[in-house]
């Protein structure tokens, strides 16, 4: 949770044997019922899909489109980003499985809530 009401949910799944990430989602929003930065919703029952009470900013997902010749640069990292977050997907060149992702997501979101950068 970060200032102005911005929640970062994180959901990974690892394999330790390997050492690896074989599947991620990260999700930006903004808390529609916080009032101030100590009264932002507890972060697992906001982090369900299904939570009614957020606006979502973007995400990133490691679910493949082979089919999207956009995203073969960086298949299957991309991001879900505004004006059509569902169906817009930019390549995610960053992201990997095999380093760790949330340094970067982390920083990233605290240059939005500081006002440094916009929401891409």
């Amino acid at each position: 949770m970060f200032a102005g009401g911005l929640v970062l949910c994180v959901q990974e799944y690892l394999n330790f044997e390997l050492g690896v990430i074989e599947g991620y989602g990260y999700e930006l929003s903004r808390s529609l019922t916080a009032s101030g930065d100590t009264d932002l919703p507890d972060g697992g029952e906001y982090c369900d899909p299904a939570y009614p009470d957020k606006e979502k900013l973007y995400w990133h997902d490691s679910f493949p489109h082979p089919n999207d010749s956009a995203l073969q640069s960086t298949q299957p990292h991309h991001k879900h980003s505004p004006p059509d977050i569902k169906h817009h997907r930019i390549p995610a060149p960053e992201l990997s499985f095999t380093r760790p992702n949330l340094p970067l997501l982390v920083e990233e979101v605290e240059r939005i809530s500081a006002g440094e950068m916009r929401v891409p």
